[in-house]
């Protein structure tokens, strides 16, 4: 292994506007302590896509609410120690995602998991525009008391409106820079539970105190066994962790940032499991209040929020959804996007051209989430992204842990010629055949009924095929 000698890569700030994004950065970069890697996952769980997805899960296996709850604890609990392994390389290198692929997939290669994970970003970026969309119709609903109208692909004027204002307030945001972004994901996660705290008091007494018991049984099914219930749980279990699965890819993205190892390690301790028990907790009291309150079952909480006919709370709350949605979106869902498409054209396509690109594609992806998308339903549209990205963790775990012993050449890495990345012009063909062979049979777990017994597993057999998969393959493991 040579050393690391960034004389010979380019280093600059890789969140400058202007800058590369696939530069590794400096020590003096690496300024995240253990609290911004803890409001990164704060804002992640938080975020209204996340409590749409958790409610739905509370609602769709019928199982008791301690069922799903324990369920989503578990499923923390796992993603932590994923991104521990997938975070490492980018913490002692400095280097993002599609860089970081290199090494397994070819210095062309990596361009084939760098922009699938770059599409996953761009869809979640749109569904997320559209989840933050929803916070300002509250907040314009809130503070005007108009209601109604014709609706165009399921969405009112009012819907449309905001759709557009968060579309565009996030490329403000992108064309000034995100240094601040960090700054902003701190203030934002508090103040999101400190809604939810409020919404569950409010609920709790119109409730007339059945929300707690409601909580364990109003989405069980009366007829449920241990059998029922451990399915139930395995279920969720797979489809959070799915949910985490684009995350888990490319944490090195924000691993890099990080001090050291260890804050790293204690950001992702502090950051997963604490915020799935408070967050899903919240969740399940909002959920199960709203069930017993308005006598529906509600899954997004601008919506709950609505329906209690608080304006100040409508408006404390559409601020603060808004706030912590377009937070995580930028941080969780851009830079992913923008560092997958400039890898396409390294050196020629900027932040900023990424960026309007990424907000393009997430036009198109918000507008259509409740006519088109949302048909398939949240489970089974995260289930197959999980699915398809799952194969790719696999691989590039083996190939850093196994096959390379957790070192890497960070020159050969940027070498786009030559070096030992470089494989068969550019392709590790191996790893490519291992990545479809396993992709195909992972989402094949999601929609083919053959397969139903084994789709709260799909992630983790994916990721498995994948390794496996590559390994098996492998004439002659890669050496540094």
């Amino acid at each position: 292994m040579t050393s690391i000698d960034h004389g010979h890569v380019p280093t600059g700030n890789t969140m400058d506007p202007e800058g590369n994004t696939l530069n590794p950065v400096g020590a003096n970069e690496k300024t995240w302590g253990w609290f911004a890697i803890f409001n990164v996952w704060a804002n992640d769980v938080q975020s209204l896509f996340g409590y749409s997805l958790v409610a739905s899960l509370f609602i769709s296996y019928g199982v008791s609410g301690w069922t799903a709850f324990a369920a989503l604890i578990a499923a923390g609990l796992f993603t932590m120690w994923m991104v521990n392994l997938s975070g490492a390389a980018g913490e002692k290198y400095g280097i993002p995602y599609p860089v970081l692929a290199r090494a397994s997939l070819g210095t062309s290669g990596a361009k084939l998991p760098a922009i699938l994970r770059a599409t996953v970003a761009v869809f979640w970026y749109g569904v997320q525009v559209y989840f933050a969309s929803t916070a300002v119709a509250l907040l314009i609903r809130s503070i005007t008391g108009a209601s109604g109208g014709a609706e165009i692909l399921g969405l009112t004027g009012i819907d449309w409106l905001s759709f557009f204002i968060v579309w565009a307030f996030h490329i403000v945001i992108f064309w000034r820079g995100m240094n601040w972004v960090e700054t902003f994901l701190n203030i934002a996660g508090p103040f999101v539970y400190l809604v939810m705290i409020g919404l569950v008091i409010v609920l709790w007494q119109r409730s007339d105190g059945q929300l707690l018991s409601a909580a364990g049984t109003i989405f069980a099914n009366p007829d449920a066994s241990f059998a029922s219930e451990f399915n139930g749980f395995v279920a969720i279990v797979g489809t959070m962790v799915a949910y985490f699965a684009a995350v888990m890819i490319n944490f090195s993205d924000f691993s890099r940032y990080a001090k050291d190892r260890p804050t790293m390690l204690l950001g992702n301790l502090t950051g997963l499991p604490f915020n799935m028990i408070l967050f899903s907790a919240l969740a399940l009291l909002t959920t199960a209040g709203a069930a017993v309150v308005f006598g529906e079952e509600i899954t997004n909480p601008s919506e709950i929020v609505e329906r209690t006919d608080s304006v100040l709370l409508g408006i404390i709350a559409a601020i603060t959804f808004f706030a912590a949605t377009v937070g995580i979106n930028l941080v969780a869902n851009f830079i992913p996007a923008v560092n997958g498409i400039a890898n396409l054209a390294p050196g020629k396509i900027s932040f900023r051209q990424a960026g309007l690109i990424t907000s393009a594609f997430a036009l198109i992806i918000g507008g259509l989430w409740t006519s088109f998308i949302s048909e398939f339903g949240i489970g089974g549209f995260v289930n197959t992204l999980g699915a398809t990205l799952a194969p790719i963790f696999g691989i590039m775990i083996v190939d850093f842990y196994v096959h390379r012993k957790g070192h890497l050449d960070l020159d050969d890495l940027y070498d786009m010629q030559g070096g030992r990345y470089h494989y068969q012009d550019g392709w590790n063909r191996t790893a490519v055949m291992a990545f479809g062979l396993a992709a195909v049979f992972s989402v094949a777990t999601v929609w083919v009924p053959w397969f139903g017994f084994l789709s709260g597993y799909n992630w983790v057999i994916g990721a498995v095929l994948g390794g496996g998969l590559y390994t098996l393959l492998a004439k002659s493991p890669a050496r540094v």
